[in-house]
């Protein structure tokens, strides 16, 4: 007989396929500033509003304009952002590359797995 399933389980079994999605071999891992970084500019995105590289470092809970530039900066050589010219040759607009979009795509897939309670990690 299947006990039923708390809401802390299915967080917990989320947090255990997201393990096993950053063990992958893909995109070079990211400090936890970059990651708030990261989902900044996934926010962002989903919600079609133009971040710029000066919109991010005028965020003072990111810390100073000094240290997010250089964390976009290795965001950016690690393959996670890309910058995008505007129509302001000085502003650059700051999106996710295709394989930030894909690891999204896989956090997505564990979040379906976990809420599912499938036995097995399918990580695709």
């Amino acid at each position: 007989m299947n006990q039923p399933t708390r809401p802390a389980d299915i967080y917990l079994r989320f947090l255990q396929l997201v393990g096993a999605v950053r063990g992958l071999p893909s995109l070079t891992p990211l400090d936890p500033l970059e990651e708030r970084l990261l989902a900044l500019i996934a926010n962002a995105g989903q919600k079609q509003e133009r971040l710029s590289v000066r919109d991010m470092m005028a965020r003072s809970e990111l810390g100073s304009p000094a240290t997010v530039h250089v964390r976009l900066k290795s965001m950016r050589m690690k393959g996670w952002i890309l910058l995008a010219d505007t129509e302001d040759a000085r502003r650059k607009q700051v999106e996710l590359t295709q394989d930030a979009m894909c690891y999204f795509d896989r956090l997505s897939s564990c979040l379906e797995q976990a809420a599912q309670g499938s036995g097995e990690v399918k990580v695709r």
